[in-house]
């Protein structure tokens, strides 16, 4: 190649201005989120039953003309609200309703008298994290034991059994192929964020919510606040920053974006509010028309201003 040649230096020309390499602000609001959303779409929703669910990012979707969405999903609160308000086709849940009665499973249960309720599924919680697995892997299927001889395989006649084409000295062993639960979209909640996308969680456990961006297209993160890069590990080690910014689509800081939900340390479950929820889900039409028009009718700022109002009024 000649010196008169143009040359590429670490992706820029000779002689050219040095091209930044800053990784870009991927910060974004709630409605610039949902507004990308689609008809028919497959979401994944992160958290775990009443765990940090992104609920800002689940009313927000009640709140817009979304429909037939498929959800993958930890079962809480969240399927409840969004079937319901009729946004749900089908839905690929992990459910156990003794857990999750206290915190209004009711909701869940009895999902939509405005609406049909959606086709679902329910896989034990090894089939869960194997089909996110498999979907984060860009495998069509994964192979596991669990689920041979049960009514998993009864009640989810699309999952079917594969034989290992090896012999290894006692047959050719007969597996579970979890199919992939692949996702267009993943909504996540975390504690920490930079503008990036890299992000750390503070509380006991990371749930799935790795597997759950993996598995997806695109990852949208809410968090509770958006810090400095550094910041992210100043009080928490390096080994909890569950997300890095190749990951993560956008970042949206909504504080208190999980309620009702824990998000440890931050704040942790509302109960007298998820009582509220739950006695109103169970009750009369004209019960839930009032919870609907007093905490979801506005935007995410109202929703905040009604809950601090409701919980100032039963703290006298």
């Amino acid at each position: 190649m000649s010196d008169e040649a143009p040359r590429r230096v670490r992706g820029h020309r000779q002689g050219s201005e040095e091209v930044s390499r800053k990784p870009r602000d991927k910060q974004m609001t709630i409605e610039e989120v949902v507004a990308s959303l689609e008809d028919g779409m497959t979401i994944g929703i992160g958290g775990w039953g009443p765990r940090r669910k992104p609920m800002a990012l689940v009313r927000a979707i009640l709140r817009s003309d979304l429909k037939d969405l498929t959800i993958v999903v930890w079962g809480g609160a969240d399927v409840g609200l969004l079937a319901r308000a009729g946004k749900i086709r089908k839905a690929r849940l992990r459910l156990r309703l003794p857990r999750l009665r206290p915190a209004g499973a009711q909701a869940s249960r009895r999902p939509a008298r405005r609406a049909p309720s959606p086709r679902s599924s329910s896989l034990d919680e090894g089939m869960f994290q194997t089909g996110l697995k498999a979907a984060a892997e860009r495998l069509p299927f994964l192979p596991m034991r669990a689920g041979l001889g049960s009514d998993v395989l009864v009640n989810n006649p699309d999952i079917t059994t594969v034989t290992s084409p090896y012999d290894e000295g006692h047959g050719h062993e007969e597996s579970v192929a979890v199919p992939a639960l692949r996702l267009d979209v993943a909504l996540v909640h975390l504690n920490r964020a930079d503008v990036h996308g890299n992000a750390t969680y503070l509380g006991p456990d990371p749930y799935f919510d790795d597997l759950f961006a993996m598995a997806a297209d695109r990852t949208y993160l809410a968090v509770e606040q958006v810090v400095d890069t550094a910041g992210l590990t100043v009080d928490t080690p390096v080994q909890r920053v569950l997300l890095n910014r190749m990951m993560v689509t956008g970042v949206v800081e909504t504080p208190n974006g999980a309620h009702f939900t824990t998000c440890t340390p931050d704040y942790e479950r509302d109960e007298r509010f998820q009582k509220a929820y739950a006695a109103a889900a169970a009750g009369s039409e004209e019960d839930w028309a009032a919870f609907e028009e007093r905490f979801l009718s506005g935007d995410e700022e109202a929703y905040q201003a009604a809950v601090q109002a409701f919980t100032e009024e039963n703290a006298r």
